[in-house]
């Protein structure tokens, strides 16, 4: 990577985790461009080269933030040794959920705005080249399991549409219980719709 490259990298990334800092700390309404900016040491101009505007950076961190949450997941799952489908699947969703629950900071931010589809893209969509494509890891599972799925899609969806909703409100407001208390009975309707999708 030559020098300029190297500038520009760094510029991205002071504006990333400034804004992070300030979306995180007094909310994107009360966060202007012209805030980040000050606070990264960069001109005005500079942050319009890499973001359209303050959503467009927002939703970029969810990906890249999404991604490097999945990536330790990932990764701690690699040094275990689980071969069932379905224990990996749930390993991975009680790593992210021990994960937000010890950074409530970072779960406020990424699931406040979430939908499925800004989800996805940030699942299958790096933003960098350390961040990974979750959709691809997922599809590597499903293929190693040996097991057919009527719609793998659709029944990650709803897993992460589970697992976010209910956690976000254990994890935030201990409602209605604890995600200690909660975690056996995510595992459980997770596991349920595992089987609804197995094709025999």
């Amino acid at each position: 990577m030559g020098k300029a490259d190297q500038n520009k990298k760094l510029k991205m990334e002071s504006l990333l985790n400034t804004s992070f800092e300030l979306f995180t700390s007094q909310g994107i309404n009360k966060t202007s461009i012209q805030d980040i900016v000050n606070k990264a040491g960069v001109a005005k101009g500079t942050f319009y080269l890499y973001f359209k505007d303050k959503y467009d950076i927002r939703n970029r961190l969810i990906a890249h933030k999404s991604s490097q949450l999945f990536m330790q997941a990932y990764n701690a799952l690699q040094e275990k040794n689980i071969e069932n489908f379905e224990d990996r699947l749930i390993f991975i969703m009680d790593y992210v959920l021990d994960e937000l629950e010890a950074n409530k900071g970072l779960l406020a931010f990424i699931y406040k705005d979430l939908s499925w589809a800004v989800f996805k893209k940030a699942l299958t969509t790096p933003m960098s080249s350390e961040d990974v494509d979750f959709g691809e890891i997922y599809r590597k599972m499903v293929e190693e399991s040996g097991l057919k799925f009527s719609d793998a899609e659709i029944m990650l969806f709803m897993i992460i549409e589970l697992v976010g909703s209910t956690g976000y409100s254990s994890i935030m407001y201990n409602d209605p219980i604890s995600l200690k208390e909660l975690k056996p009975h995510l595992e459980r309707t997770a596991r349920s719709i595992i089987k609804q999708f197995t094709m025999e």
